[in-house]
């Protein structure tokens, strides 16, 4: 569930029961599950069939590498405070080659841990889309001896897609499937399961 919603509260909106799924939802939940944040989206059918194309080429056809994915991906959710988000990639970020600590690690101020330039090229963005709207040009310049035209429009675009996402995770209280409490954003040492991370 989203930070900022406890356990005890309901969603907003409802998944849309099985019975009611047409083909394209029968197909994404075939490929990736019946995750609530289909289930939910999927009550409009219009908007859902446009959002899950745009969805997955970012995240199955994107040109950016995948560590680099889950990095923006991870650290937005955080910036967030969205836990159905930070929960679900978390798994893949794992899958992507983050170790638990650097997962930790995107929880805090990127200058106490020990990131790449690389890394910390990527983390700079998703803080400066998130705290200003835009990317500085010192941080362009960096970004641009890495990354060509299309990465730097797809990391651009990929990092407001997730702050999108995670907007209507949080507003609609989309609940995570199984209901787990693992941690997410914001929940640092002194912080409660609630506590808002940013």
């Amino acid at each position: 569930m989203c930070a900022d919603t406890p356990g005890d509260r309901v969603p907003r909106v409802d998944p849309l029961p099985e019975e009611e799924w047409d083909d394209t939802v029968r197909a994404v939940t075939e490929t990736i599950g019946p995750l609530n944040v289909i289930t939910t989206l999927a009550r409009h059918p219009e908007l859902f069939r446009s959002w899950i194309g745009f969805g997955s080429m970012l995240l199955m056809n994107g040109t950016l590498g995948a560590r680099d994915r889950e990095l923006a991906i991870l650290r937005t959710a955080h910036l967030r405070s969205c836990a159905y988000e930070w929960d679900h990639h978390r798994r893949v970020a794992l899958d992507a080659g983050l170790t638990e600590d650097e997962i930790a690690a995107l929880r805090r101020d990127p200058g106490g841990h020990g990131w790449s330039r690389e890394d910390r090229m990527v983390l700079a963005a998703a803080d400066e889309l998130h705290g200003r709207g835009t990317i500085s040009d010192a941080t362009w310049t960096e970004l641009s001896t890495r990354f060509g035209e299309r990465e730097l429009i797809e990391l651009v675009m990929l990092i407001g897609h997730y702050h999108m996402v995670a907007f209507a995770l949080n507003s609609l209280r989309v609940q995570n499937e199984d209901h787990a409490r693992d941690e997410g954003p914001g929940r640092d040492e002194g912080q409660g399961r609630d506590g808002a991370g940013g």
